[in-house]
């Protein structure tokens, strides 16, 4: 078979250009900073309502489940954002690390309850 027959196999694939992500990994990481942001605000928004409400056991728990769960977002914010920065093509977020910050948001809406109630 001819080139000019037009044979799917003997053609190869033609250099395209490569990827020009632009400016969406920079972006998502500016929105996982700025989530970031917001947990702190909250983490310290309990803090501060624990010390002028008193501290009774159930909003100290609250509190001490707000932090924790800062700090576990913290660590899915920056193990994110570190993948971004790199040059290639970041890899889509696992299932594990989407579940981890869903869960931490959560359990940050359960916290602010137990320190609001």
């Amino acid at each position: 078979m001819t080139a000019a027959a037009g044979g799917a196999a003997d053609r190869e694939p033609a250099p395209g250009p490569q990827r020009d992500p632009g400016l969406q990994p920079e972006r998502t990481r500016l929105a996982w900073r700025r989530t970031t942001l917001a947990f702190t605000v909250v983490a310290v928004l309990a803090a501060r309502q624990t010390a002028i409400g008193g501290a009774d056991p159930v909003g100290v728990l609250g509190l001490f489940l707000a932090l924790l769960v800062w700090l576990a977002f913290l660590g899915v914010a920056q193990r994110r954002i570190r993948v971004l920065k790199a040059d290639v093509r970041p890899p889509v977020m696992s299932h594990r690390g989407a579940l981890a910050a869903t869960g931490c948001a959560v359990a940050l809406a359960a916290a602010a309850v137990a320190v609001v109630r």
